[in-house]
């Protein structure tokens, strides 16, 4: 599961044991989701 760093935007692929990002070390870290493509249909 790869994890993006909310201060510097950079892609972490795995955390082990720590909290905070390795570059910048920001605390706030968002995981990276797949798009999901989705119908929207109109009536």
């Amino acid at each position: 599961m790869a994890y993006a760093c909310t201060h510097c935007g950079k892609k972490i692929k795995q955390l082990e044991s720590f909290i905070r990002c390795p570059y910048c070390g920001g605390r706030v870290l968002l995981k990276e989701r797949p798009n999901i493509a989705r119908e929207v249909t109109t009536d």
